[in-house]
């Protein structure tokens, strides 16, 4: 979709919903350095206003997660998680067609800035579905809390990875949480019920050092060219096994890239050491055992002197049920059919900080309700329609009274 003119600064007749939205993605939460104080001062300042609960935890130096909680009528039941993330990836700017930080809205109504999908978009659409049902007198039996973590663009391990493990995530007595999905071009929305396992993976092979003009028998270079051909070979046949079945989604094969390359000193000597840097998502289907033995496989055949070690390894393979005998997805599914949505289960293709909340035994759906938008998350001239988003907050309008008003189940007596 090609941009459109800049269109008026919020004024009158743009909806309130919008314009906070806007104001959250002039936020700077950039990597590699977020303004996370400002973030969390913005959004304190929103949950008071709506009369949420609020606490901060801060997990590690630096690093808070805030947490706002619309208590239900019985919190002795397990409470419904809202998750989102408050950072975003960098930018380049020169490829952007408008100052990725000012959230300038086009004469589409398109809303351009790093994080307008990814997921600052997510944050206000909770927040204002919540105030919309406060605004009606509606509460409800389970308790909502909300929890906006830093650091998922750089893997969560300082923000949701480390909160699950502290007591303060515990009393939130989790039943069942909401976080990121993906954008769907299609007039479908996709719903992600389990995540890829990331592994990252770097392979070192020694060999003997010479001279540039000289043909050196067993060099780090022959031995990496083995070691990079069967990987990337491995590579195809998992691209090919894709292309071949449209029944598959990129979620339900194994991705493998190489990423980083390192090695040699100076053009005239044959270097005694190389190192390769492989990026490898895995599904949940996957022995990891059984592909950790391939991996292995594949160095020793490259030769002797070649090793390699996890840099990222995630053994996790948790799956959230989305069989209709289950009564969260029964109340998540009953709402959409109601509405109308039609939804795609797939396996997530990356990582999100669904991965932690399941790995703490809690199930998590990832959910972004974004149809008929492009996947522009991570990339230049990221942007949102504001009618695509002021849906979703009908969407989650929707959801959230039937997720917290799930019946007391089995193990809650």
């Amino acid at each position: 979709m090609a941009p459109g003119k800049p269109g008026k600064s919020a004024g009158a007749s743009e909806d309130p919903s919008v314009t906070l939205f806007r104001e959250y993605l002039r936020i700077d939460t950039v990597h590699p350095k977020p303004d996370y104080d400002a973030a969390i001062q913005f959004l304190e300042r929103v949950g008071t206003d709506l009369g949420l609960a609020s606490q901060k935890v801060e997990v590690c130096q630096g690093r808070v997660v805030l947490v706002l909680t619309w208590l239900g009528t019985n919190p002795r039941l397990r409470s419904i998680l809202l998750n989102s993330h408050t950072d975003v990836v960098p930018v380049f700017e020169e490829h952007w067609t408008y100052p990725p930080l000012e959230a300038v809205k086009d004469s589409q109504g398109n809303i351009y800035a790093r994080g307008a999908q990814d997921m600052k978009c997510i944050s206000i659409q909770y927040l204002e579905a919540i105030r919309r049902l406060k605004a009606e007198g509606k509460c409800f039996a389970r308790t909502i809390h909300l929890t906006f973590v830093p650091d998922e663009e750089v893997g969560g391990h300082k923000g949701m990875e480390m909160f699950v493990q502290r007591p303060e995530f515990k009393a939130l007595n989790v039943g069942f949480a909401l976080d990121e999905g993906l954008a769907s071009p299609s007039d479908t929305f996709s719903v992600f019920y389990g995540e890829k396992s990331p592994w990252w993976i770097k392979v070192k092979c020694t060999g003997s050092p010479g001279h540039g003009s000289r043909f050196i028998s067993n060099t780090a270079a022959e031995k990496m060219h083995k070691v990079i051909t069967s990987f990337l070979a491995f590579r195809e046949s998992e691209k090919q096994r894709l292309k071949s079945d449209t029944r598959l989604t990129l979620g339900d094969v194994t991705s493998l890239n190489l990423t980083m390359l390192e090695g040699g000193v100076s053009f005239n000597v044959v270097p005694s050491e190389m190192a390769a840097g492989f990026d490898i998502r895995i599904p949940p289907t996957v022995d990891l055992k059984a592909f950790e033995k391939q991996v292995a496989g594949w160095c020793q055949a490259a030769g002797d002197g070649v090793t390699y070690e996890f840099h990222q390894k995630c053994m996790d393979q948790h799956i959230t049920s989305t069989e209709e005998s289950d009564p969260w997805w029964k109340a998540f599914s009953g709402v959409c059919r109601d509405m109308k949505l039609q939804l795609k289960l797939e396996i997530f293709p990356a990582a999100t900080d669904s991965r932690y909340i399941r790995a703490a035994g809690h199930p998590a759906i990832g959910f972004s309700p974004m149809n008929r938008t492009p996947v522009l998350l991570h990339d230049h001239n990221e942007f949102l329609n504001e009618d695509v988003f002021l849906r979703g907050i009908d969407i989650y309008a929707h959801l959230l009274p039937a997720l917290a008003s799930v019946p007391p189940l089995p193990a809650e007596g």
